[in-house]
């Protein structure tokens, strides 16, 4: 096959060999506006929610002082992610120590309508989890949420809840048998713990 022919195409198969077959700039124009439309129509639906205000519900069973750094760490990943301050509200709730204002504070923070809710500690995800089935909710610090109940598995939580976390019944038994194997003459390891958080 000559390669230059193939520069000075187009031809056809059902035209024949040689035969030139004429620009079908309809069918190009067509196929060009189509496909624009749908590349477009996700940047369009963008456009639209540009001026959106995200409500973000943050529940908590410490205090504002307690989470500062964290809610500051939080911010500014939001901002590094193209979130400015004025493209959400951060809506907190803090039960200052005491769990049994809990579900009050989290039926509170679901009257606000938040897009998500966030939650720092085991307690605040059930509070949250037990408010609504429909708002999705992110945890961070809980040890086992397999083991309490909070989702059925770390690959599928399931529902409306998902999360994070570094401490699992699993991972702490590794632990220590790295720091066993690490200091093998350890007989007792001190731990700092409350029945509180699981």
């Amino acid at each position: 096959m000559d390669p230059t022919r193939l520069l000075r195409a187009p031809y056809g198969p059902r035209f024949g060999r040689g035969v030139r077959q004429e620009p079908s700039m309809k069918r190009r124009t067509f196929i060009a506006l189509v496909s624009g439309s749908f590349l477009a129509a996700p940047l369009a639906a963008e456009a639209q929610q540009a001026g959106r205000v995200w409500r973000i519900g943050h529940l908590d069973g410490t205090s504002p002082m307690a989470r500062a750094a964290l809610l500051t760490a939080f911010k500014d990943r939001l901002q590094e992610m193209g979130y400015a301050p004025s493209q959400y509200v951060l809506d907190s709730r803090y039960a200052e120590g005491d769990d049994a204002r809990l579900a009050e504070l989290a039926a509170d923070l679901i009257r606000g309508k938040p897009d998500v809710i966030i939650t720092a500690g085991p307690q605040p995800a059930f509070a949250a989890a037990r408010a609504t089935t429909t708002i999705p909710i992110v945890f961070i610090g809980v040890g086992d949420p397999v083991g309490t109940g909070l989702v059925p598995s770390l690959a599928r939580p399931g529902g409306n809840i998902t999360g994070v976390t570094l401490v699992t019944v699993e991972l702490a038994r590794k632990r220590l048998d790295l720091l066993g194997d690490a200091v093998p003459a350890a007989d007792a390891l001190p731990f700092s713990g409350t029945r509180r958080t699981p």
